[in-house]
């Protein structure tokens, strides 16, 4: 077989393509991301994930730990706040570990835990005063919050609507000489339920809880905590 020199051939120039970075900046018209990384108001996010993962506008939403409402302000959403502390002035003072409402209540419900257990007699690890913190958790809990999660989410379990959304803000800590897994513990907790675990949002904290006493660092300082998503069904889209 004989192979014509280049110089023979009459080639066609092809048209002209779109470079790579160009086609992946032009995504689907309805393809809205919602970024896993967030620096901002926890408000903010709060209305991004509202309109990105329940399937259908949520009618009645259950803040479970509402404290001073601080997610809420300026919101126009149909909010239900619950808290155990009536100095908050909540819709509910109520224990969210054991809710007066009926099954299928909710289209989605939010979740704020403390996020560190208390620190023993030495004041000058009190946190729990000097950052509102008052729930306290014994030596035979472990000292930290995750016996609280279990009895949480299966009542989160009973009130939500089938396929709603329960949101959930944590955070892990270092307490007794080891690092606390509070997000693996909360997942763990919801998947034996019946939740199915969806997403995580790593949210940025702008001012971590820093004791002026410490004076030796053996764990990264946590700058982060989590936004968990979860749906009650057995599949997140």
């Amino acid at each position: 077989m004989n192979y014509l020199e280049s110089k023979q051939l009459e080639l066609m120039p092809l048209p002209a393509e779109p470079a790579v970075a160009e086609i992946l900046n032009q995504p689907e018209p309805e393809y809205q991301p919602l970024a896993s990384v967030w620096d901002g108001l926890d408000s903010e996010l709060l209305e991004k994930m509202l309109d990105f993962y329940p399937r259908t506008r949520p009618q009645l939403i259950l803040d479970a730990t509402v404290n001073t409402g601080r997610f809420w302000k300026g919101s126009s959403r149909p909010v239900v706040g619950m808290d155990i502390e009536a100095k908050h002035c909540p819709n509910l003072v109520a224990n969210n570990l054991r809710m007066s409402f009926r099954d299928n209540s909710f289209d989605v419900i939010v979740f704020d835990p403390p996020h560190i257990p208390n620190q023993g007699q030495d004041q000058s690890k009190d946190f729990n005063t000097r950052f509102g913190l008052v729930l306290k958790s014994s030596a035979q809990n472990g000292y930290n919050f995750s016996y609280l999660y279990p009895p949480f989410v299966q009542e989160a379990y009973r009130v939500l609507k089938p396929e709603g959304i329960l949101f959930c803000k944590i955070a892990d800590y270092v307490h007794g000489h080891r690092f606390q897994w509070a997000h693996v513990d909360f997942i763990r907790a919801a998947a034996e339920v019946g939740f199915c675990p969806c997403d995580c949002i790593v949210k940025i904290r702008k001012s971590p809880i820093v004791s002026p006493r410490w004076k030796t660092a053996h764990h990264a300082r946590r700058h982060h905590c989590y936004w968990l998503i979860f749906r009650k069904s057995d599949k997140c889209e």
